[in-house]
Order: C-alpha cells, then sequence, then structure tokens
C-alpha cells in the first residue's frame, strides 16, 4: 500500500480545526488509521482513503483552512491526476494512505510571543 507524506500548515485554531478536518476527512470517504500529537504542537493523520476520492480529500483539506506545502499540493494533484487517468473501474478502488502533518502557526507565534516577553522581564 503507497504511503504519501503530506506537510502542511494553518493559522485556524486548532479546536475547531481538528473537529473540521475529522468530519471532511470521514465525508469525503477516508478511515482515519491514527492521530497523534507530535513535539512542538504539530498533529499528524494517517487516513486511508481510495484513488477514486482523493479529488474530494484535496478540496476537504484545504476547504477547512489548511494550507498545503508545495511538496503537498503536487502529491496530492499527481494522485489526482492518476485517478484521472485509470482505465478500470478496480484501480479506483486502489487504496491510498496518506499522512498529514499540521504545524500550527498560531499557537507557535503566541508561544514565541511570550516568551520574548518573558525574557524582557
Amino acid at each position: 500500500m503507497q504511503t504519501v507524506d503530506i506537510q502542511a500548515f494553518t493559522y485556524e485554531p486548532r479546536h475547531t480545526l481538528l473537529a473540521d478536518l475529522t468530519t471532511v476527512l470521514s465525508n469525503c470517504g477516508g478511515w482515519i488509521l491514527e492521530r497523534n500529537t507530535l513535539p512542538h504542537g504539530n498533529v499528524s493523520f494517517r487516513v486511508e482513503v481510495q484513488l477514486r476520492s482523493t479529488l474530494d480529500l484535496y478540496a476537504a483539506i484545504v476547504s477547512t483552512g489548511v494550507e498545503l506545502t508545495r511538496s503537498g499540493h503536487e502529491a496530492l494533484t499527481e494522485l489526482c491526476s492518476r485517478h484521472k487517468h485509470m482505465l478500470r473501474p478496480p484501480e479506483l478502488g486502489q487504496v491510498i494512505v496518506l499522512r498529514l502533518e499540521i504545524a500550527f502557526l498560531a499557537d507557535v507565534t503566541l508561544h514565541a510571543l511570550l516568551s520574548a516577553r518573558a525574557g524582557l522581564a
């Protein structure tokens, strides 16, 4: 099974984004295999999705306010292109695993500001 790593960031509030992202991933046919909190407050999702649902998944991720890196856009675009050129229906049922890592920049910025002020005091 192919695994695709996607790096992303957001300025959206953590609590609303995680709820929205969980909902849209499920609504577009994704199965959330794992969700982890990483160092520095990043969050990682491992999601299984059928190749036929990659375009819906791409749109759903972006609609939540998640900003993909250039390589993330390229990886999802490649999956969507592969879907477009599949000729046999069984190929569209192929399952892809996405590992989506999201950095919450508003949290990092707030933490940096608070740390800088504490150093000035």
